[in-house]
């Protein structure tokens, strides 16, 4: 019975990396763009439990996986079905060809022994995969980063009911009480000799480096220690359907983030993060030029609730932007909606992008903002000492940018861009045939040259 059920599960994991067409997403697209390759997965298959893996949310079972990914290896890949259960487990790695298909109920969660995710002196992503081709993540299951054993808490974005659970956990408070770590928890040991020495130890949940042919559809991401899921220097990337879940104020949780990808799809997507929902990267300074652009990117038909903003550009990307199509996306209760965002240093050339028929609703910031005067703060470091000179390299370009058919009912500031004075950081962006209801301020527009036409800009009776 056990095997009939593994041939079928098989069979079904097959079809969803075999059966999709995504060509009609790329019909009647202001740029050519190429559809991006689906990955490739043999049909063999083999099952978690088959290598001792035990689903009871104690047993540790990073062994399991290792030993199962090394047999389909040796097979040529395949699917490791993981079944329902609770599997903990430490970093996974994925090597070619290999789908991890996850059925209903599945469950794969970090493991809280934040001791069992070190390789060698580092800590490593939970599952990941680098110079790999056909990689796949697929089924109705869930990934867990067991993010609360990772992440600081800020005071002033939780409730005192909240803040008491984390104070529950043990942790330390710095001394003005604004900032909780997981340091010195009841249960679990340190990693670090200091509460900013172990903060820096935060890793992602998935991460996929200098990959070909990758695919993520179905299954929901989760509580992330840090950024939930990252193609970096990757061809070929679909992303469908996808749930990413996580606080509202979780610091530094950003749902989907591509890094210098080329040839991209993200559809379908449901995300609620506490930090970018989903966002464009290329890297900073030098390093980022050589490891090049985002490049023909289609991002259609998703959904961002809770996150910092819908659709991001930045902070970073000295490598460029070029050839992005983002169309019929909704954002509801997000803090910005259309944000592009970099500074001095970490800038690049962003250019033909194409935005259109989003739909905003109770935007707490801007619906659209430009920010060239971006500088990250990490939690509990000053942000000062991180400030760049004006006159250094890699400042922000954005240019060659069209944002038409947007409908925002609710935002505090209808449109905001803020060049640098002296500096060309934005100009050729036009927003046409747009509605904005705003409830404090139309537009704020220093330092960039944006054209607006047919635009409609609605606030409340004075």
């Amino acid at each position: 019975m056990k095997r009939l059920l593994l041939v079928v599960v098989a069979f079904m994991a097959t079809l969803a990396t075999s059966a999709q067409d995504y060509s009609d997403y790329y019909k009647n697209l202001p740029v050519e763009m190429p559809v991006p390759a689906l990955a490739e997965i043999p049909d063999s298959s083999v099952l978690l439990t088959d290598f001792g893996a035990v689903g009871d949310g104690l047993t540790l079972n990073t062994e399991a996986f290792t030993k199962a990914i090394a047999a389909l290896s040796k097979q040529g890949g395949g699917h490791l079905i993981v079944p329902a259960g609770i599997w903990l487990t430490g970093p996974i790695a994925l090597k070619d060809n290999i789908d991890l298909h996850l059925e209903q109920n599945a469950i794969i969660m970090a493991t809280p022994d934040r001791a069992q995710h070190f390789k060698g002196e580092k800590t490593t992503t939970l599952i990941s995969a680098s110079k790999r081709k056909n990689i796949a993540i697929t089924g109705e299951g869930v990934i867990d980063g067991g993010g609360a054993m990772w992440r600081p808490v800020k005071r002033s974005k939780v409730s005192d009911v909240e803040w008491k659970e984390f104070l529950s956990m043990g942790g330390t408070v710095t001394e003005d009480g604004s900032l909780w770590y997981p340091y010195d928890l009841r249960h679990y040991d340190n990693i670090a000799d200091s509460p900013k020495a172990q903060e820096r130890f935060r890793t992602h949940l998935i991460r996929f480096t200098d990959c070909e042919r990758v695919y993520v559809a179905g299954v929901t991401l989760q509580n992330s220690p840090k950024f939930h899921l990252i193609p970096t220097r990757c061809r070929e990337v679909i992303i469908d359907g996808v749930s990413v879940k996580c606080p509202w104020n979780a610091q530094n949780g950003d749902a989907i983030d591509l890094s210098s990808c080329r040839n991209a799809l993200v559809v379908n997507c449901l995300v609620d993060a506490g930090d970018d929902g989903i966002c464009m990267k290329a890297g900073a300074g030098e390093s980022g030029v050589k490891y090049g652009p985002c490049e023909n990117i289609l991002i259609e038909n998703n959904v961002v609730l809770r996150a910092h903003g819908g659709f991001v550009i930045g902070s970073e990307f000295s490598g460029g932007m070029r050839n992005i199509v983002v169309r019929n996306n909704r954002f509801s209760g997000t803090d910005t909606g259309l944000r592009f965002k970099s500074g001095v240093g970490r800038g690049g050339v962003c250019e033909n992008l194409y935005i259109s028929d989003i739909y905003m609703t109770d935007i707490r910031g801007e619906a659209i903002v430009f920010e060239c005067g971006y500088v990250n703060r990490p939690a509990g470091e000053n942000v000062e000492e991180q400030k760049a000179a004006i006159d250094a390299p890699f400042a922000p370009q954005f240019t060659d940018i069209h944002i038409s058919n947007v409908v925002c009912r609710g935002a505090r500031t209808a449109i905001e861009a803020e060049g640098i004075e002296g500096l060309r950081c934005i100009w050729g962006v036009t927003v046409e045939n747009s509605t904005f209801f705003y409830t404090n301020l139309d537009k704020k527009i220093e330092n960039a040259e944006i054209t607006l036409q047919n635009c409609k800009f609605v606030t409340y009776d004075k």
